[in-house]
């Protein structure tokens, strides 16, 4: 049987990468994670772009296991700030900052910008890597909309962000979202089920 790793320690984006995969499992490949692998090891992060953070974190993992591996990166891209925070996120004070400080700093940010200069995007790159023979495969998805002067009241802990971005077309806070809507605009999910197309023609080949 086939082994593919999803590489990551957050249990949120595992859960969402394994729900796009799982074309893969009812075709025979076992999905593993680096929880079930008993890994903790975490690689430095100091690509300049998703893609490249992506790519950085799937041959590290690669390089511990010898499997292949499915990675994502990405983040936050605010238009008027030149795609700020990008790749930086968490660091975008130069250092880890925490949810109150994020928040604030992307208001402070946004003085003065009218609502039609606050757009912007949450973007992913999910990555697939064979060490085997060097195979690279990316898929990047993004979900965009606006940034607002006003928290939202309903913040989900770890996403700041989501707190002040209302989701373009559903004119609803990112953390405001039910389960279906979220299911309907998930990024990540898109990504990995374009992905999919791309591993079932290299590994079931």
């Amino acid at each position: 049987m086939k082994t593919l790793l999803i590489a990551t320690h957050n249990p949120g984006k595992l859960a969402e990468l394994k729900q796009g995969l799982k074309p893969l499992e009812q075709q025979g490949i076992k999905i593993v994670s680096l929880s079930g692998l008993n890994i903790t090891q975490q690689p430095e992060e100091t690509g300049l772009t998703f893609e490249a953070n992506a790519l950085l974190k799937a041959k590290f993992y690669a390089g511990l296991t010898q499997l292949p591996i499915v990675a994502d990166d990405g983040g936050l891209g605010i238009d008027i700030l030149a795609g700020e925070p990008g790749v930086k996120s968490r660091l975008w004070l130069n250092r880890e900052a925490s949810d109150e400080e994020l928040i604030a700093y992307t208001l402070k940010r946004l003085i003065g910008f009218p609502k039609g200069k606050r757009t912007g995007s949450f973007t992913t790159c999910v990555c697939f890597f064979d060490p085997q023979t060097n195979t690279t495969f990316f898929e990047t998805e993004a979900i965009y909309g606006y940034f607002v002067d006003k928290p939202s009241s309903r913040r989900i802990i770890g996403y700041p962000f989501r707190s002040l971005f209302v989701v373009k077309g559903l004119n609803k806070y990112y953390d405001e979202l039910t389960n279906k809507e979220h299911d309907r605009i998930n990024h990540r999910l898109k990504a990995a089920r374009r992905l999919v197309k791309k591993i079932e023609k290299y590994l079931l080949q």
